[in-house]
């Protein structure tokens, strides 16, 4: 019965969106999809793919999900990007519409893979940050598409990479994250300001838990029209981290979706979450999140 019980569970998360008024989006970081050194059989490999057997299982976890708007973190370059929208189409997921965006990181990237045509592209590639007189770079720049999904309905989708806990010799990397959510939080207010009603999504590995500067930054004040809308998204079992780092046996809650005013109450909470598939470690040391919207306009 217990089994009986997981399965039936997992069962409308297997299966594709049926109702034509619904559509679904994942946010997904998906762990060195890149050549990097990596260890094989004791010994340490240069500029070594990701695994297949890892390759496999993220196919497998977005499978699951069948998003029709899938927002990547960790993406390498624009032909790993190919190859895993080759590998999802092979596995009966076809997004023909893509982005990729390209900023001081030359090897971990932000892309988005969509169902819906790309009507607009603006993203931020190159975006200067001042630290302590020295002038940096935002290290993933800032993924930012608008999908037309039907005629009459519009989604923007926003996307981000925050600064790591990894600590470099140039800088405070405390301090560069913060900086890196000011600059998002300054875009994301700009396209509300300029529209209010804009169905505005933003997305990401963000790096950090919901009660620092970062975060509460991008969230910003609770009933102004500049509000984010954290989403509470669960797992099976209730649970909210979507991050385990093995080094230190730590779980943590760093990957977000976010909504703006106007796209809150489109938001179907039932049919949004966390994806725990039993074998999510196989994939990436993250686990992928989701959310479904309905795209009929509601009050």
């Amino acid at each position: 019965m217990r089994r009986a019980a997981v399965w039936l569970f997992f069962l409308p998360v297997f299966l594709p969106c049926l109702d034509a008024a619904e559509i679904v989006f994942a946010s997904y970081n998906v762990q060195n999809y890149l050549p990097m050194d990596r260890r094989a059989n004791n010994q340490k490999v240069a500029a070594a793919p990701k695994p297949e057997s890892e390759i496999a299982a993220v196919v497998k976890v977005i499978s699951q999900l069948r998003p029709d708007v899938l927002g990547l973190i960790e993406m390498g370059d624009a032909s790993m990007l190919e190859d895993l929208q080759n590998r999802l189409k092979a596995a009966g997921l076809d997004f023909p519409h893509r982005e990729w965006v390209k900023g001081a990181d030359e090897e971990r990237h932000l892309a988005l893979l969509s169902r819906f045509p790309i009507v607009s592209r603006d993203s931020v590639n190159d975006l200067p940050i001042e630290i302590n007189g020295r002038l940096e770079r935002m290290n993933r720049g800032i993924l930012d598409v608008t999908v037309e999904v039907t005629p009459t309905y519009r989604l923007r989708l926003v996307g981000a990479h925050l600064k790591s806990r990894r600590p470099v010799p140039a800088y405070d990397e405390t301090l560069m994250r913060a900086k890196e959510a000011w600059f998002l939080r300054d875009h994301v207010s700009k396209i509300l300001t300029n529209d209010p009603q804009t169905n505005l999504l933003l997305f990401g590995d963000f790096n950090d838990s919901k009660n620092e500067y970062p975060i509460r930054t991008l969230i910003g004040r609770k009933g102004s029209a500049m509000h984010m809308a954290d989403l509470p998204l669960k797992d099976s079992r209730g649970e909210l981290w979507t991050h385990f780092w093995k080094t230190a046996d730590a779980y943590a809650r760093i990957d977000y979706i976010m909504v703006s005013p106007a796209l809150e109450n489109e938001v179907i909470r039932a049919k949004s979450g966390i994806n725990d598939a039993p074998f999510w470690n196989e994939a990436s040391d993250h686990r992928a999140i989701y959310t479904t919207l309905s795209t009929e306009e509601k009050p």
